[in-house]
């Protein structure tokens, strides 16, 4: 039976505290706390991406999340009291594990100058991940995203990512003017395996969740089994033929209409290789069926030849928390069309060869 959907929605405790339960069908996880400018949070993402607001992007990750909005200036002494109530709150909510041990995200660093030294006085901050430098050196485990250009470099206790297609620290928030989608989804992979090493997880079967969702596609055939693998808003691209969904109606309307129940009855996937990292996973595979009906997301518009077809694909699987965020699969379409028959074995060849030989009417090179 599928797992309903995580219904989790963010409590606002204080004007300047919001609380967010882990958005995973897990349903508990370590807690993080999120240090932004007021103002500047937003309660839904930009229209124009899928990329949810980091508070509730980390509740997917499984996480607890609490986040900080903060004004411009706050002081040495207010943050530390801001941090101490985050951190309390932490504590005190049933969802969250590792009590006593929380990540810290900060954005618009420069906003706060005397943040570094309330981060140094809270105990029970064990790393911090900032978008853009601290004011001053953090004493704590720490992982800076930089603006600018340049390559990764470390030191004692510290690590430096730079992103040189960035125009500012802002540009992993969807809702900024600024907002840079690749570098921000390289930076939020960066960011997992940073704060999952030193909060000890939260850890999921990316493998398993993986084959859940496509023994849903391709064993039960289920559309809302297959949908409730996936977060809120997920997409499918199939590079090659350009189909597939963005946003959980129109993908759901692709896996009804074109996909789950197109397949041929005989189809299987076979796995030639498999690489899992802390939130993806990538395989390479051999996509195989009979073409007795129409597959019109691999051929469209072409009606069935009874052909065998043995297609090698590839599948980039981006997994968040314990559900499917987004899948990016591709095929070389002329060895879909070669054997299906409907590429001639020969083509015409309009140029001189270099040893003077030239094509000409029933020549074969």
């Amino acid at each position: 039976m599928a797992h309903p959907l995580p219904s989790a929605k963010p409590e606002r405790l204080t004007p300047t505290l919001t609380i967010h339960a882990p958005l995973s069908r897990h349903g508990n996880g370590p807690g993080i706390v999120i240090v932004t400018l007021r103002n500047s949070a937003r309660e839904t993402c930009h229209n124009e991406t899928l990329d949810p607001e980091p508070l509730q992007k980390w509740a997917e990750e499984g996480f607890t999340v609490a986040r900080l909005e903060l004004a411009e200036g706050t002081s040495n002494l207010r943050i530390r009291d801001e941090l101490g109530e985050a951190t309390e709150a932490l504590t005190m909510h049933e969802k969250c594990t590792n009590q006593s041990a929380y990540g810290l995200i900060v954005h618009f660093t420069t906003a706060f100058p005397e943040l570094t030294e309330a981060i140094d006085g809270n105990g029970e901050i064990k790393a911090v991940v900032s978008f853009g430098a601290l004011p001053a050196p953090c004493a704590k485990p720490h992982l800076y995203h930089l603006a600018e250009k340049g390559s990764k470099s470390t030191a004692e206790n510290e690590i430096i990512y730079r992103y040189p297609e960035a125009k500012s620290p802002a540009f992993v928030l969807p809702d900024h003017p600024d907002f840079a989608p690749a570098s921000a989804a390289v930076a939020h992979s960066r960011c997992l395996e940073f704060v999952k090493k030193h909060l000890g997880g939260p850890w999921f079967d990316l493998e398993a969740i993986w084959e859940e969702h496509t023994f849903f596609e391709f064993g039960e055939r289920s559309v809302e089994k297959t949908m409730a693998t996936m977060v809120q808003e997920p997409y499918v691209n199939h590079i090659t033929t350009i189909t597939g969904g963005i946003g959980r109606e129109k993908l759901s309307a692709f896996y009804r209409d074109h996909f789950v129940f197109n397949n041929p009855e005989d189809t299987e996937l076979q796995l030639v290789s498999r690489t899992v990292g802390i939130d993806r996973v990538v395989d390479e595979f051999v996509f195989c069926l009979t073409h007795t009906k129409m597959v019109d997301w691999l051929a469209p518009g072409v009606p069935p030849t009874g052909k065998p077809l043995r297609i090698p694909m590839t599948a980039i699987v981006n997994i968040r928390g314990d559900r499917l965020y987004h899948e990016h699969i591709s095929w070389d379409q002329v060895t879909v069309l070669l054997q299906l028959g409907l590429m001639p074995e020969y083509l015409h060849f309009p140029y001189a060869l270099e040893d003077g030989r030239k094509p000409a009417a029933g020549k074969k090179f």
